[in-house]
């Protein structure tokens, strides 16, 4: 079969964003299966594409994927409008390849919502079977966080949402929320399969050359938050905790932020404002320098902003990653990864907004290392048993090509 896959965001390895989609084009192609990837210019990706643009595009085959790259510049740093217009030039750029290439299956995965405009033109155009991935649930989320209030522009975000579900012959939820959420819009359970986030093994599993950023020292404790520095994060979180242990002298608990954002700069200001030489900012890594990141870690941070429809209804990459590494998780939010984490003593859950708990934690963490490796192997066997990229990929690659 011939896959049309849709992501906007797509990345390989090289870049410091998610791989998701690259982990599973290369799954559909080593189960005999052809991937043309249709994507635009990440600030964080990489494609592997080099040779210029001629008419808004480039083309090119990098590990196997056919890849087509539009020149539409995205950062997380862009303002509301600047993503909403890259967000619908790319739809309908789509659209276009939709309606030209040959293929018998079109794919499309979000964020954003819009991605499955291109997979609903192929499904009632060219009557070609569409499979959804959904990554966040929408209109719901952004909702919910307060950044859009706009009730027309709601509504147009939820019918494009029913439209998207009601158009899919198969549906993809990347967390239990997700996929519960997809039902709840009337869409029948058995199309509706949840294949969440995978574990990179081959990438943060084996040996790696080890590294700290140079304000922290190999005898400090290096808790790292690896991610976008956005309004969903809730880093300041981050800060609030660096406050209470500085109150609490524990200059040898470092927080090391890795990656970039539109909050960013603010949270370099508060650190600044507030003296707090306990906060490490440092730009995005690729995943082989992240991997050494992680080898020479102490724990990783999973942080969200207080906001129930995150609890079930996220799959965040960092997690998987952190348990692929063997690092044990602080999470600060309740849900479907605090109870997991509980329930495999492979970290720490603590409630939302509560600086001291967090501040416990860490403590606690940073006192206790040989409880804290013995955490860390049993995030690396959660990672091992039910998230390794490879099982899931296949799975992911049957349930695209339409099979069991």
């Amino acid at each position: 079969m011939k896959i049309l896959y849709f992501h906007q965001h797509f990345s390989t390895p090289k870049g410091s964003a998610g791989i998701r989609s690259y982990a599973m084009a290369q799954a559909l192609i080593n189960n005999g299966h052809q991937v043309t990837m249709v994507c635009g210019s990440f600030g964080a990706g990489q494609t592997g594409l080099a040779q210029p643009f001629v008419k808004g595009a480039r083309r090119g085959v990098v590990d196997g994927i056919e890849i087509i790259e539009f020149e539409l510049p995205y950062s997380n740093s862009m303002s509301f409008l600047q993503r909403v217009k890259v967000f619908f030039s790319f739809a309908f750029k789509s659209i276009k390849v939709a309606l030209t290439e040959k293929y018998d299956v079109v794919f499309a995965t979000t964020t954003p919502l819009t991605a499955g405009i291109p997979g609903i033109a192929a499904k009632w155009l060219k009557r070609k079977p569409f499979v959804f991935e959904v990554r966040d649930l929408w209109p719901e989320l952004p909702k919910a966080m307060g950044v859009i209030k706009n009730p027309v522009i709601l509504s147009l975000m939820s019918m494009l949402e029913w439209a998207s579900y009601r158009s899919a012959d198969r549906l993809i939820g990347l967390s239990p929320g997700i996929v519960q959420g997809i039902i709840k819009r009337g869409v029948a359970p058995k199309k509706v399969a949840l294949i969440p986030n995978g574990c990179d093994l081959n990438i943060f599993a084996g040996e790696h050359e080890s590294w700290r950023p140079e304000q922290v020292a190999e005898s400090d404790f290096m808790a790292i938050f690896t991610g976008t520095h956005g309004l969903a994060n809730g880093l300041d979180a981050v800060i609030a905790v660096a406050t209470e242990l500085k109150k609490r002298q524990r200059d040898d608990i470092k927080l090391v932020l890795v990656g970039d954002g539109m909050k960013k700069k603010d949270l370099q200001l508060q650190t600044q404002k507030l003296e707090l030489n306990n906060v490490v900012f440092h730009d995005p890594v690729n995943k082989d320098k992240l991997a050494g990141l992680m080898a020479s870690a102490d724990l990783g941070l999973q942080i969200l902003a207080n906001i129930p429809a995150f609890y079930y209804g996220t799959s965040p990459n960092k997690f998987f990653d952190y348990i692929a590494a063997g690092l044990p998780v602080l999470n600060n939010y309740p849900g479907w990864l605090a109870e997991m984490i509980e329930e495999k003593k492979c970290g720490f859950s603590v409630p939302p907004e509560s600086p001291e708990c967090f501040a416990d934690a860490l403590e606690k963490a940073a006192d206790n290392r040989e409880e804290l490796k013995n955490m860390g192997v049993r995030a690396q066997e959660l990672a091992r048993e039910e998230f390794d990229r490879v099982k899931l990929s296949q799975r992911f690659s049957e349930w695209v090509t339409l099979g069991k």
